[in-house]
């Protein structure tokens, strides 16, 4: 998605992270597959992947 991106976007967008880092897939997948296997309990929430870009 950002691959396209010219550096200086993708060094804003770095900075507003605060891991410093982008995302993987691979990441979302886990928090999709937690949500599918282990969180019978969990209802009417949103689950944030975005490295701490807001915490809402």
């Amino acid at each position: 998605m950002t691959k396209e991106l010219p550096d200086h976007v993708k060094e804003r967008i770095l900075s507003s992270i605060p891991l410093a880092r982008l995302g993987k897939a691979e990441e979302i997948a886990d928090v999709v597959a937690f949500l599918a296997t282990r969180a019978s309990y969990i209802t009417g929430t949103v689950i944030h992947v975005n490295g701490g870009i807001y915490g809402g």
